[in-house]
Order: C-alpha cells, then structure tokens, then sequence
C-alpha cells in the first residue's frame, strides 16, 4: 500500500510537472528561432548594403571616368579640321588611343558588374575575378587551383559564389605591403560544390585581427541562407581557412 501511495504520488507531480516542461522546451525553441532569425536578418542587411555600396562606387567610376572620357572624346573629334582630308598621324594616333582606354574601360565595368564566363564555367570565372586582385597585389602570393571541367551551376548560385568570395577577400586583406599567401580551390565533393579559401598571414596577432572580425560571421550566414548550403572557418597555425559547401 505505501509503494502504490509513493507510485500515485510521483505520477501526479508528473502530471503536474509535464505541461511546464513542455512550456520551457516551447520557449527556448521560440527563442532559438528569434535569434536565428535576428541573426539572418542582420547578414541579408549587411550584404545588402555591401553590394548597394559596390553598385554605388561603380556609378561613381562612370561619372568620374568613362563619362569623362568620352566627353574628352568626343571634343577631340569636334575639334578635328572638317576641311582637311589628310589628318596627322599624330592626331589619328591620339584618338584611336582615347577609344582603346574607353573601350578598355567599358570591358572591366561589365566584368565588375557581372563576371565574364559565369554563364558558362564557374571555375573560368573565379580565374577571372582573380586576376585584378593577383595584379593590385603583387606583394601577395596566390595559387589558385580550378578544375578543367564542372557541373551545370544555377547562375544565382555561382554569382553568390563569385561575390562570397570578392568579400572575403576585401575583409580578410589588409591593404599595407605585408607578404600574405593565399590558396584557393575548388573541387565536387558528393555531388556538392567546395571552395576552399585558406589565407596565411605573416604573424598571429595578424591572424587573431582578422579572424575574429564579425563581418566573417555576417558573411558565413549570408551563404548559407542564399544558397541553402554550408560555411564555415578556423583557425589553424598562421592560416585562416574558409569550406564553401553548396
């Protein structure tokens, strides 16, 4: 009789006690989701306006440069001797170098705004957006190996790809003369996508600044929500190391 009276005690505070646990189990899942949807807002609000500021500086390129220059252009042309047949070679020279740069200028506008052969070949395009950045920085070494052949990629996702990686690297290098190695790869794993990105400083505390900056979360999280895939970086020696999974 005193086992069954214990026995109907503890099921009762059982009862008692089950709609509170579920209570709490509903609230820190409601909470949960609260964060994780502040946090997604917080990256989509913080690309979005990276990429508003990207189109911006570009317009303002148009204005200062191409529209100047084709202004310049074209008071060149006014100003050629309507009378005279023969022009100077000098003056030929001149303008066919002046629509040279402004053609010039037009071809790296439209890679900016939409890299050449993302349509067609992501590793090709990754190539591509790479070569200003080996050139503006000669003092940074960087190997970068692509496969020959890849998959059919959905062009949202390949662009998403392409801009993920232009602002890793605008956050992650420093603009001073310091000599910085970057490896970048990307290869099909399981029928997924991976780009690999490993950036290696010249001393920790370097590292430390960098790796712990919060627009690299920012970024992982902005991944992740517009490709449906996975991000995630660490730290190992002197390197920064980034896996782009989609």
């Amino acid at each position: 009789m005193l086992g069954k009276s214990i026995t109907e005690k503890y099921l009762v505070r059982l009862k008692l006690c089950t709609p509170i646990i579920f209570s709490i189990i509903y609230l820190v899942t409601l909470i949960r989701f609260f964060i994780s949807y502040h946090r997604t807002q917080q990256a989509l609000h913080w690309w979005s306006y990276r990429q508003s500021m990207k189109l911006f500086q570009e317009a303002e390129k148009i204005r200062d440069g191409l529209l100047q220059e084709s202004f310049t252009i074209r008071r060149s042309l006014e100003m050629l001797p309507v009378d005279d047949v023969k022009l100077s070679v000098q003056k030929t020279q001149d303008c066919l170098k002046k629509i040279d740069n402004f053609h010039e200028s037009l071809v790296q506008l439209s890679d900016r705004l939409f890299p050449a052969y993302l349509q067609d070949s992501l590793p090709l395009a990754i190539q591509c957006v790479l070569e200003p950045w080996r050139i503006s920085h000669p003092h940074k070494h960087f190997h970068i190996d692509m496969p020959t052949c890849w998959r059919h990629e959905s062009l949202g996702t390949s662009l998403t790809v392409v801009r993920t990686l232009e602002e890793l690297l605008r956050i992650t290098l420093p603009e001073a003369l310091t000599p910085i190695s970057i490896y970048i790869s990307l290869e099909e794993q399981k029928n997924m996508g991976h780009l690999i990105v490993r950036i290696t400083y010249p001393d920790i505390s370097t590292l430390i600044f960098y790796s712990r900056l919060l627009e690299l979360k920012l970024l992982c999280k902005t991944f992740t929500v517009l490709t449906s895939g996975k991000c995630s970086y660490r730290n190992k020696n002197l390197s920064l190391i980034w896996h782009l999974w989609w």
